[in-house]
């Protein structure tokens, strides 16, 4: 598959044939670190509003700006190339939860501005730090009905998701991201309408940007939550060029590993993520996880080992301890695209 001409990021794509690339951690497990209350959520600006607000970890790009500077911070100093923006649920689809639809274009905005200040902070020329625009799949779905008496019901509709992603990647692009990853794909319906809204956003404005697809399978079906296989969401994504197709979050390394093989085998003309929970959930553990750095680390290796993967990370109950330990575990090891030396030369790179 021959990359677009990218506008950002233009080196990325040349990195990835030469080395294993390195995603951050979780984000919320970050937060949660820092016992915000109410109050700290609300800041000064939101201190009348009149909903609870505590658990909108979104927000804290308004509200505590300092508390998403230190989490990029620390995952950045750990070696990460690959930063995510706080944007995961930053769409007015999810921020209607909170009553905070208003908020999304500007959430993503400061989100995107603090990654990009903390990346430009540690780059240098021999290891180039990339924001990477987070697009979370939202809590509503485009193709499992919400009532179990009747499956033609739905609770939100393609047009209104498109245009909530359009105003996510304005915000994103608007802020200083250098990719997109639209992640945690459980309803490829849903995926769509935001790849949709990228393509559209890229038209309007003239600007590309690498696109990342992460897919999140949900049981040991292999299935992603609307039913497709990993093989069939490849197929369903792939005509968007995207610079890489993964995997994260749901079932933790061990346990996604079949699912991972399968991508290698059919998608083999993009990179390959994978960034994993830290395990399966623990709510009586500290980050909710049980994995420690090291065996996150170690079964991320065997990863790199087998040559399936190109871009590693953490996802739920990672920490900037695991991604030192998932740099350390992997950076003598080829990525899967130099090792399969099928990607063709293009002007992206």
């Amino acid at each position: 598959m021959k990359l677009p001409s990218y506008t950002r990021a233009q080196a990325l794509p040349e990195i990835l044939r030469q080395r294993i690339v390195i995603l951050d951690g979780a984000m919320g497990t970050m937060v949660q670190r820092f016992k915000l209350s109410e109050e700290q959520y609300r800041g000064e600006r939101f201190a009348d509003f009149p909903r609870d607000v505590k658990g909108n970890n979104e927000l804290l790009s308004l509200t505590q700006p300092d508390v998403i500077r230190q989490i990029h911070e620390g995952y950045l100093a750990a070696g990460a190339d690959l930063i995510e923006t706080n944007t995961f649920g930053a769409t007015s689809v999810a921020q209607e939860d909170y009553g905070m639809a208003d908020l999304a274009y500007e959430m993503n905005l400061e989100s995107a501005k603090l990654a990009r200040a903390a990346c430009d902070k540690y780059s240098t020329p021999d290891k180039p730090r990339f924001v990477a625009g987070a697009l979370g799949p939202t809590p509503k779905t485009a193709s499992i009905s919400p009532d179990v008496n009747d499956p033609g019901a739905r609770n939100v509709d393609f047009e209104t998701l498109r245009a909530s992603y359009y105003e996510q990647v304005k915000g994103l692009v608007d802020g200083g991201a250098d990719v997109l990853l639209v992640e945690t794909i459980f309803d490829t319906l849903n995926a769509k309408a935001a790849l949709f809204a990228i393509q559209q956003f890229f038209d309007d404005s003239g600007e590309c940007l690498p696109i990342m697809i992460s897919g999140t399978v949900t049981d040991a079906s292999g299935r992603v939550l609307s039913g497709q296989t990993v093989t069939a969401f490849w197929y369903s994504v792939r005509h968007v060029q995207p610079l890489s197709i993964g995997l994260n979050c749901a079932l933790g390394a061990a346990l996604m590993r079949p699912y991972i093989q399968e991508l290698h085998k059919v998608a083999g003309d993009t990179f390959i993520s994978c960034y994993p929970n830290a395990g399966l959930p623990n709510p009586m553990s500290e980050t909710g996880f049980d994995e420690t750095p090291d065996v996150t680390s170690r079964l991320v290796h065997d990863f790199a080992a087998e040559g399936l993967v190109d871009i590693v990370g953490g996802c739920c109950g990672t920490t900037p301890d695991h991604i030192a330990a998932i740099g350390n575990a992997v950076h003598t090891l080829q990525p899967r695209g130099a090792l399969l030396a099928r990607f063709p030369r293009d002007e992206a790179a």
